[in-house]
């Protein structure tokens, strides 16, 4: 029994090596496997995360730091909180705002993965990006999003898009939109919006995690026609 405990430390010991060789030689979808995988592998494999956090300090916001983060985040260790708050205070993601909005909540709920709360939250900004008559009627015109600044799209864009892995985000449905020609009724199947003539029904029909259709999230209301939509994916914020 010793010989064989004695002989698994070393193992492990190598394990960790292994992937924290992979970490930083690997992208993309690899380095997600591998953040996993660090993960569950106890505090040897979070010091990796806080060390690989430490190098990405200058680089902006990825797939992989997004998600060493989240993971860093859910932990209750008093000394991963204390980095957290050390490097990361206002949050891992720059939330710029050109209207002086503050996305601290919109953040902190993805960071969690509470994707409908998040969603209804977004909506609540985008109708304050909108102005007052929209924050009363609680939906944006498609004209008011023509006027929305760049920076804040991009903003709540990215969140989606770091806290989900790649699979969330206006940025994607875009993607997926021009992907069909821009044709509507290819689209909603694709994202998981709609099923032969049915639309999928909010809030319960819908997928509030990872396994939902990739751009299924954040919603807009296609009852109200597609023009908000439409103005959304075609906004300027995706030029650049």
């Amino acid at each position: 029994m010793t010989d064989h405990m004695t002989a698994s430390v070393p193992e492990a010991s190598n394990q960790i090596t292994e992937l924290n060789r992979q970490l930083k030689s690997s992208s993309g979808k690899k380095q997600l496997q591998v953040i996993s995988e660090l993960a569950s592998n106890g505090d040897a494999g979070l010091e990796i995360l806080i060390e690989f956090l430490k190098e990405q300090l200058s680089n902006s916001p990825n797939l992989a730091t997004g998600l060493a983060y989240q993971v860093l985040y859910k932990t209750e260790q008093p000394n991963i909180k204390e980095f957290l708050q050390a490097h990361f205070p206002l949050g891992f993601v720059p939330l710029l705002s050109e209207r002086g909005i503050d996305y601290t909540e919109l953040q902190n709920l993805l960071v969690q993965q509470d994707f409908l709360a998040a969603d209804r939250l977004t909506l609540e900004k985008l109708c304050e990006l909108a102005g007052s008559a929209a924050v009363q009627r609680k939906w944006p015109y498609f004209s008011e999003v023509d006027n929305f600044p760049m920076s804040d799209l991009q903003t709540i864009n990215t969140l989606w898009l770091i806290y989900s892995q790649g699979k969330f985000g206006f940025s994607v449905q875009r993607q997926i939109w021009l992907s069909v020609g821009k044709n509507w009724e290819q689209l909603w199947p694709k994202i998981g919006w709609k099923s032969g003539n049915s639309w999928t029904r909010y809030p319960h029909e819908f997928t509030w995690d990872l396994s939902a259709p990739v751009g299924h999230l954040p919603l807009s209301n296609q009852l109200r026609g597609v023009r908000v939509m439409s103005s959304l994916l075609s906004h300027p914020a995706w030029n650049n």
